[in-house]
């Protein structure tokens, strides 16, 4: 086990990365660490993070049902309670590297935490996250250029349309990875065993038959080149939610940032079990 007090000897990443889920919440939480989880709490299922008012639960709740390849949920909270007991010991309100604050539609603020913002008819949504298996690419020998850079990754908005609830509609937005052509199989294959991280690609090859039509123009995240030897691989994400939240302009949301995700306890590949809604 290494103390994240190791930082002083050891890359704050590299010490983070070797070290437990709980002890790298509670460097999150403390401060000492604040930038993005590509890397950390391998084999852990990691999440996006969702904070809408009570009054656009129920309609979210459907959203995320109707549409579980970009939008698979893995916990709610009670509403008010700044925790999701059955994703590990958690604060809601603290244990993001970064949030992002939106009203009506537009970012507003970015901020380490959300104290100060957190209310009583707060409704809290975790969905599966595709960092979730990237140590396992990588164990496979899979080369992802992006996480080794620690930029964010490409997310694109598509053609593909979700099936809409209540306010909630729009399209499917996807992350994409350059992926080698040798490992595209290998690939499919490890990425199908987290179906709680939005399972296999969804798409492989040409981006403009998905409605992309230029790699080098990201919606979200940081370009990506594509070397002679790659191929574009893309995946359903869980930002498909922000932009249905654009879309419908509560007058508060609060995510997290991209590439700050919500490091939880669960087991990247486990059968997630059903959960009490609110």
């Amino acid at each position: 086990m290494i103390s994240i007090t190791s930082h002083f000897t050891l890359p704050l990443h590299e010490a983070l990365a070797a070290a437990e889920v709980g002890q790298v919440r509670r460097g999150i939480r403390e401060g000492i660490y604040g930038k993005q989880t590509h890397g950390l709490a391998p084999g852990k299922l990691q999440a996006n993070l969702i904070i809408l008012p009570r009054d656009f639960a129920a309609d979210f709740l459907r959203y995320c049902k109707r549409n579980t390849k970009p939008l698979p949920l893995i916990g709610v909270n009670r509403i008010g309670d700044p925790s999701i007991p059955q994703l590990g010991d958690i604060d809601l309100r603290t244990d993001l590297p970064s949030y992002n604050v939106y009203r009506f539609g537009m970012l507003t603020g970015r901020s380490s935490d959300i104290l100060s913002y957190w209310r009583d008819d707060f409704a809290a949504f975790a969905i599966g996250s595709s960092y979730s298996f990237e140590y396992a690419l990588a164990e496979r020998g899979v080369r992802l250029c992006q996480a080794e850079a620690c930029r964010t990754l490409p997310r694109f908005r598509t053609s593909i349309p979700t099936s809409p609830a209540g306010p909630f509609a729009g399209n499917f937005v996807v992350s994409m990875r350059a992926i080698r052509r040798r490992d595209i199989d290998s690939v499919y294959a490890v990425t199908a065993r987290f179906p709680h991280a939005h399972g296999a690609p969804i798409h492989i090859g040409d981006p403009e038959v998905i409605g992309i039509h230029d790699l080098d123009r990201p919606d979200w995240g940081d370009a990506t080149t594509i070397a002679r030897d790659e191929v574009p691989v893309v995946w359903a994400s869980g930002m498909t939610a922000f932009d249905a939240l654009l879309r419908a302009k509560p007058e508060i949301c609060i995510t997290h940032s991209p590439g700050h995700m919500l490091l939880t306890d669960l087991d990247g590949r486990a059968d997630i079990g059903s959960f009490k809604v609110f």
